[in-house]
This record gives C-alpha cells, sequence and structure tokens, in this order.
C-alpha cells in the first residue's frame, strides 16, 4: 500500500499526457488524484492507530526489496511515528495546491504534472529507509521545484530558480559525501538506515564521525534553511508562484529537518551529542535573525519567508537540545523532539495557508507591497478574517497547531539549554509584531486608491485555504490524535541518542 501512496501521483502525471485533454479536464484530475492520495493516507493512518503501529523501533507498511545489491542499497520504506506525519501533511498541501491551482491557466499540462512528480519526490523522502533512495528523492525535489519557479514565477524567476537549484544542489553533494562516509564506516557496507542504525558504525571515530555529521548537517541546514545557510530562500518564494511557494515552504523545508530526525541524529549520535551546543547556538540565531529581518520587510510574501527561517529555527533548537544529554531526563528531551516533528506538520499547514494567501492578494492587486493597500477588510472580509487566522495561527496563539507545538519545544529545551530557550522566546513577540503590522497595514485602516473593489475568495480559493487553518485549530484544540503517533517514535529516537 505504500509503494501505490508513493507513486500513484507520479502516474497520474504521465496520464494527464494522454493527447486532447482539455485544461479543464487535467486541473480536475489533477485535484481527483491528490484527493484519493489523501485518502489512502487517512487509511493508512487510521490502520496504524488500530494495529498498525510497529513495536519499537519498527516501521510499519515496510516493504523492502533488492534494489542495487553490489553496494549494499534496498527499496526500503516504511513509516512511523516520524515520518507518518509528514505523509500526512503533504498529502493534504498537495491537494490544497491542486484546489487553489484550479484557475491555473498558464501551461496546465506542465504545471500539473510538476507538481505531481514533487508529491511523489516528496513522500519519497520521508518514507525512505535507505540512504541511496533518501538521496535520489532528495535530489530530484531541487528539479521539479526549480521548473515550477522558472516557469511560473514573477519576473525574476529564472535568476531565483537558478540560485536555488545551486546553492540546494551543493547541500545535496555535502549530503551524499556523509551518506559515503557512513558506507564506508560499517562491515558490511551498506546503505540501509535500520542496518546502519543497529551497528553504529562510527561510535568511538571521533574526526570521522565528526566529518560525516558535519557533510550531512551543511546538506540538511541548506535544505531547511537555517542561518547562514538560508539565503536562496527569501528570492526564491518571493518569485514563485502562490502554490509553489506554499509546497517550497510547507514540504521541500521540512525534508531538511526531517533528515535530522531520520539520519543525523540516530546514525551518528555520538558526534550529534558532542556538537548539539552548535545546533541549539544555530537555532537561537535563526529564530531571531529570521524574526528581525521579517520585521523590516515591506514585501508581504518576501517576509513569510523569513518567518519560515524563523520557524525552522525553533525546530533545530529543539533537536539540538534534545543531544544534550548531561543534566536532562529523556522526558525533558522527548518533549522536545515531540515538539519539532509537530512544528513541521504546523508550520506546512499554517506557512502554506499564508503563501496561498498572498496569491490571493497578488492576484487582486498585482502587488505584494504592504503599502500598496489598505482596509482590505470593507471589501473582502473572507479574505481579511481568513488571513488573521493564519497570522494569529503563525504567531503561536492557544488554540491552533502553533501553540502545541512551541509550547512543546520551549519546555523541553528549556532544561537542557534555558539560556538559549528564553532567548527563542523573544522571537514569539517579533512574529507577533511583524504579522500584526502586516495585517493592520493591509486590511484596516483606509482604502488605497485604486484597491476599494477588490474581490473576495472565490470558492476555490476559499476550499483550498480554510481546510488548512481548519487542520490547525483541530491540532490545537484536540492534539491527542496527532501526539499520539508522534510520541513514542520520539521517545525511540531520543534513546537511540542517548548510545
Amino acid at each position: 500500500m505504500l509503494s501505490i501512496v508513493v507513486f500513484l501521483p507520479v502516474v497520474a502525471a504521465v496520464a494527464l499526457f494522454v493527447p486532447r485533454l482539455s485544461d479543464r479536464l487535467i486541473r480536475w484530475l489533477w485535484v481527483a488524484a491528490s484527493a484519493v492520495e489523501v485518502a489512502l493516507v487517512a487509511g493508512m493512518w487510521a490502520r496504524y492507530r488500530g494495529h498498525g503501529a510497529p513495536r519499537r523501533g519498527g516501521f510499519a507498511f515496510e516493504v523492502r526489496w533488492p534494489w542495487i545489491p553490489s553496494i549494499g542499497s534496498d527499496y526500503h520504506i516504511g513509516v512511523d511515528g516520524l515520518s507518518l506525519p509528514m505523509v500526512a501533511v503533504t498529502a493534504v498541501l498537495f491537494l490544497a495546491c491542486a484546489v487553489y491551482s484550479l484557475r491555473e491557466t498558464r501551461r496546465v499540462r506542465a504545471y500539473a504534472a510538476l507538481f505531481l512528480f514533487l508529491e511523489t519526490v516528496c513522500l519519497g523522502v520521508f518514507v525512505s529507509l535507505d540512504l541511496v533512495l533518501f538521496f535520489v528523492f532528495f535530489d530530484l525535489s531541487i528539479v521539479g521545484m526549480y521548473f515550477v519557479i522558472n516557469g511560473w514565477g514573477h519576473g525574476g524567476a529564472r535568476r531565483a530558480a537558478l540560485q536555488f537549484f545551486l546553492y540546494t544542489f551543493i547541500g545535496s553533494l555535502a549530503l551524499l559525501v556523509g551518506f559515503i562516509i557512513v558506507y564506508l564506516a560499517g562491515t558490511p557496507h551498506t546503505f540501509d538506515i535500520v542496518d546502519v542504525v543497529e551497528v553504529n558504525p562510527l561510535a568511538g571515530k571521533g574526526a570521522i564521525a565528526a566529518a560525516a555529521l558535519a557533510a550531512i548537517a551543511v546538506g540538511l541546514a541548506i535544505k531547511t534553511p537555517t542561518v547562514p545557510f538560508h539565503t536562496w530562500l527569501p528570492p526564491a518564494h518571493t518569485e514563485a508562484p502562490a502554490a509553489g511557494s506554499a509546497i517550497l515552504a510547507g514540504v521541500l523545508l521540512k525534508l531538511g529537518t526531517y533528515g535530522f530526525v531520520r539520519i543525523a541524529m540516530p546514525l551518528l549520535p555520538e558526534p550529534w551529542r558532542r556538537f548539539a551546543v552548535v545546533f541549539v547556538v544555530v537555532g537561537v540565531v535563526s529564530v531571531l535573525y529570521g524574526a528581525l529581518v521579517a520585521l523590516a520587510q515591506n514585501n508581504f510574501k518576501r517576509m513569510i519567508a523569513y518567518t519560515s527561517v524563523n520557524h525552522m529555527g525553533y525546530i533545530v533548537l529543539a533537536l539540538g537540545a534534545a543531544g544534550i544529554v548531561a543534566d536532562t531526563t529523556v522526558q525533558a528531551r522527548q518533549l522536545a523532539v515531540a515538539g519539532a516533528v509537530t512544528q513541521m506538520v504546523s508550520h506546512a499547514l499554517i506557512t502554506g495557508a499564508l503563501f496561498l494567501l498572498a496569491g490571493v492578494l497578488y492576484d487582486r492587486g498585482r502587488s505584494y507591497d504592504i503599502n500598496a493597500y489598505g482596509g482590505l477588510a470593507s471589501c473582502a472580509p473572507v479574505f481579511a478574517a481568513t488571513t488573521a487566522v493564519a497570522a494569529f495561527a503563525s504567531l503561536g496563539l492557544p488554540g491552533f497547531s502553533g501553540f502545541i507545538a512551541e509550547f512543546q519545544i520551549f519546555t523541553g529545551s528549556l532544561q537542557p539549554a534555558p539560556v538559549a530557550t528564553v532567548a527563542a522566546m523573544f522571537g514569539i513577540l517579533l512574529t507577533a509584531a511583524l504579522l500584526l503590522r502586516a495585517y493592520q497595514r493591509i486590511f484596516l485602516g483606509k482604502a488605497q486608491h485604486g484597491h476599494s473593489s477588490i474581490t473576495d475568495f472565490t470558492a476555490s480559493e476559499a476550499i483550498s485555504i480554510v481546510p488548512l487553518m481548519a487542520a490547525s485549530v483541530a491540532i490545537g484544540l484536540f492534539p491527542r490524535f496527532l501526539l499520539d503517533v508522534i510520541e513514542p517514535a520520539s521517545r525511540t529516537l531520543v534513546l537511540l541518542v542517548e548510545r
């Protein structure tokens, strides 16, 4: 079943190239394929929670076939409490983007096929249990997003797409170097993640283990991105189409943070503990820097892009704190990891919605400039109300998924890294200031000339964005259905890091 979930979107993408399909039919086929994907993932979730949850350290829906036996690489996939939430939010966000894109008129066939291709490669990353398979899917995500930005972006799209590709491709090469170091250290040589975790081949190999962690961490940090590897992100987001930005922020950034919990921490526990403070510092710097730079932006979409740097910083802070084992409890570190994974889900929903809302704004006024608008709440009340909900969710207000995630992160990180955690809390104040400032300028006050007759949500816009916010509220009010999946896997990861 898991292989069907992964490859169904790319099969649908190939089917879109049947001759004489109209653009309207292509768009609806894209929506239908994405809806089927969500239904399949929902079925997996129900089975996982009901009776399919694996034993400690195991994986559900596991598939393992020989792939490249000469190098010890298999087609090995499966899900646990760390990956299943990411699979679910990926399917939901791609469906939202498919519905949102019902209005797309430019080269619809290629556009839909690229998004379906991206869905497959992103799902492939989250279910991969082999380093070579992980790398293949990880690298292909760069290719898909490059063409989305370059082909359907705004004025500076070509430059932004090239910068995105080159920067992130360098990161993937660093990642590959780290994988090769891990492979060569083991006996027998294997790229299988489960086997490498069990053997722990780099235990006691200080310099080599540190080099492997450095290479893997740089590759994942560029993808995340953290400061100082974030410079590709603002132009890529600003120039990408709205649906592309939603997938870039909601899913592709999580390929980096997920790599930390799936690969860096369990495969390299000793160097992770040794350099945990470095990740804590990088996380705090990303939190504060991302919020401060976002506060200075007048471009609404660029502002949201910098808040992603801020929110990814919370995740890196928590994962770093989970590696500080001296004088800390397992419960605190488990809470930090659970908060980091919850933040991945929360950020995907909220920031995905914010980028789609930015697309609605641009569609109406042909500008992302915050100062070009004003008083839109009077002529587009549903648009204004939905944006307000998204803004409050993004700053971590109680009742939304962001609050659950950040509360776990701060509570779990406070014991291992008290000074850094207190410093990171100021990021919430900065985020509140920048989001409320932008909202006040765009939606409140006097309407600007030429924007007094802006229309409200269309049906496709409402159907694509409102459910994302509803999901954030559902997690914020009833988090147990998500935490029951995440927490056992978080505890397993913490115990692996302690080895």
